[in-house]
């Protein structure tokens, strides 16, 4: 079981979406306090006025080794990590519009994740271990061609986030996985299907946090998708592979 009443948090990518309801499910939790970070400060101007001083502004890109090192010595008071921050550029894997786009969503996705999880582990075991909750996805565990390099790159999280979980055991750190389907975000506006509100998604990850759970489904569609690859995964792979990218 993982208490988060009267805990301190760190959320990355804060500002909107599933990290600004994460917060605010943080919140209402109980947390003590939030640090919600960004890397445009100003976009979480809003989100900190509305708390009373419970939430703490931190400007932060998870992809600058330097600046998440300097953040790690600064929020020595961390019980719980929660890495959010992602991107997705919707490409395939052949023949992409944006060349730049797998390096780019590994660099966040898969190095971002590994730079935190670098630099606060330690901060997390001085403090009797806490948390650590990665934002993967259901595309972790089965590629759609459609979004091919930004499901690479969630793999690798997974993967990451496995490795870590035996690593951290040690210093009692929990490690939860989560792997959603489409959410009602402006990264999710591209996915022509049915979507998961944010506030959500947040409560079923925290709830399976508190139960010590270490993988979360968090809505309806990767629910099922995880029974039909438990099931059947080849079967899931045909289906989705017929997902293709735009002409």
């Amino acid at each position: 079981m993982i208490e988060l009443n009267g805990k301190t948090a760190l959320v990355t990518g804060a500002n909107r979406g599933i990290g600004k309801a994460f917060v605010e499910a943080l919140l209402a939790a109980g947390a003590a306090k939030v640090y919600a970070a960004a890397r445009k400060p100003e976009t979480l101007e809003a989100l900190v006025e509305a708390h009373d001083g419970r939430v703490v502004p931190v400007t932060l890109d998870i992809t600058d080794r330097e600046q998440v090192a300097a953040a790690a010595d600064r929020l020595t008071d961390l019980d719980l990590l929660i890495n959010n921050a992602g991107i997705a550029h919707f490409e395939g894997l052949l023949a992409p519009r944006n060349p730049d786009a797998a390096r780019a969503e590994m660099e966040t996705n898969y190095f971002g994740l590994l730079n935190m999880v670098q630099a606060f582990a330690p901060v997390l075991g001085a403090n009797g271990g806490g948390a650590i909750v990665n934002l993967a996805s259901i595309v972790s565990h089965v590629s759609f061609p459609a979004l091919g390099s930004y499901s690479a790159s969630k793999a690798a999280a997974h993967s990451l986030t496995q490795g870590i979980r035996g690593e951290l055991k040690a210093q009692g750190t929990h490690v939860l996985g989560v792997y959603p389907g489409p959410v009602d975000t402006d990264m999710g506006a591209a996915v022509e299907m049915e979507k998961t509100p944010p506030a959500v998604v947040a409560k079923a990850v925290l709830d399976a946090l508190e139960a010590g759970e270490e993988d979360v489904y968090p809505d309806p569609t990767a629910q099922h998708l995880h029974r039909s690859l438990m099931e059947d995964a080849k079967a899931v792979e045909r289906e989705t592979s017929a997902m293709l990218p735009a002409a």
